[in-house]
């Protein structure tokens, strides 16, 4: 079988037993550097669907439960695949893929107004419990920023507030503009700890009026306004921009247009933010499993394909940090409360949601622990005398709050 010849490819490290649809046993690897895995087919479909889309029909198989884990668990068995494939040879195929990817990215991501609002939707619009039952206290849906390997969740979403605070040097009475406000966490933490303004906008009716409800909650709604609204259609001035986890949801032909946005709202001697989820190995596509069940439209861009559209749209990169395992412990710790709190969520949706989430939350972290996939967060000016000339500011600044 020809699954069967490539498994014997990839399989290198850790040991992988397979008894195929008909009933046949397979055994790959030999190593021992890695708990051994077996799982079991039970759709003779998957012989080839396995073959032609891993990336598509292996999370839907194991979802729909005709794949199934006889030895390990979900957690190993991603480990053992993302392991391997870390360190597999590239083929011979890959330059032509890698020409192919931005053509096929740009087909995927087109986002007009009308299609990012119900992209948003699709995955923001879900039950508020659900996200309560797997995230922080200040429901926090970006990676967390972990000082220590002892931080908690909290604490970690804590020092990533407080280190973007520090990157944008807020002052009493400014303006600041927040692009994809989530439930209105950042937000509603700006104007309470600097005495700022801040209007955040966002695509989801849920959370907007979750937003809306905590800023009443904590008698900010003088200071914290939400609005749904799209960042095309924002007009004014800002003295400080922040967007944090919602660039991956504006696709490649739209970067012109978003960078232009944010030059035109910032002030002179204003400063921005843009925090999000990247890839390292160059430009791609965002898997087939992952655009079709959990981000549509969505897509984690390289620095290659973001820069350009800085450089060429009047702003200055004034720092880049790149966010290496930080998501990868975030995702653990939220894997580790969506297991937890497992039985209550199935209550809302249904086993396939859970299993369909759990695949999600995992194959994430796996991403970033062996896949090339990163966090950046980059600074950006209009004047470069806006920021200090050495960076030493956004520690100490951090430190204080």
């Amino acid at each position: 079988m020809l699954w069967s010849f490539a498994l014997r490819k990839l399989i290198k490290k850790g040991r992988l037993t397979v008894t195929d649809a008909n009933g046949t046993t397979h055994h790959f690897g030999g190593s021992s550097a890695l708990p051994s895995c077996a799982i079991r087919l039970h759709d003779r479909s998957l012989h080839y669907k396995l073959l032609l889309k891993p990336d598509l029909y292996f999370g839907e198989a194991y979802m729909d439960k005709t794949l199934t884990i006889e030895q390990g668990d979900i957690r190993e068995l991603m480990t053992l695949f993302c392991t391997n494939i870390a360190t597999m040879p590239k083929m011979a195929w890959e330059p032509i893929e890698q020409h192919l990817s931005p053509l096929l990215s740009r087909l995927q991501q087109m986002n007009p107004l009308q299609k990012s609002k119900e992209n948003v939707a699709h995955h923001y619009d879900l039950s508020e419990r659900l996200y309560r039952l797997f995230l922080d206290k200040d429901m926090q849906y970006s990676c967390a920023y972990f000082e220590t390997p002892q931080d908690s969740l909290e604490q970690a979403q804590y020092n990533k507030k407080a280190h973007i605070a520090a990157k944008l040097r807020l002052q009493p009475g400014m303006k600041v503009l927040d692009i994809g406000c989530g439930w209105g966490g950042m937000a509603i933490f700006l104007a309470k700890q600097f005495g700022v303004e801040v209007i955040g906008i966002t695509l989801s009716e849920e959370q907007y009026r979750i937003a809306v409800g905590r800023a009443s909650a904590e008698g900010l709604s003088d200071k914290v306004k939400f609005e749904l609204r799209d960042y095309r259609d924002v007009t004014g001035q800002y003295d400080r921009i922040v967007s944090v986890g919602m660039f991956e949801h504006v696709g490649l032909p739209h970067y012109k247009a978003f960078f232009k946005r944010i030059e035109s709202l910032l002030t002179d001697d204003g400063i921005a933010l843009i925090h999000s989820i990247g890839r390292m190995d160059g430009p791609g596509t965002t898997p087939p499993w992952l655009r079709k069940y959990i981000f549509p439209g969505g897509y984690a861009p390289a620095l290659s394909e973001v820069l350009p559209h800085i450089e060429h749209g009047g702003l200055f990169a004034g720092d880049i940090e790149i966010l290496h395992l930080h998501y990868a412990e975030t995702l653990k710790a939220w894997h580790q409360r969506f297991v937890q709190n497992r039985l209550e969520i199935s209550t809302i949706y249904d086993e396939r949601f859970c299993r369909m989430w759990e695949f999600f939350l995992l194959g994430a972290e796996m991403d970033f622990r062996y896949l090339g996939t990163m966090v950046f967060q980059i600074q950006l000016v209009k004047n470069i005398r806006a920021i200090p000339m050495t960076r030493d500011y956004m520690y100490t600044d951090a430190d204080a709050y």
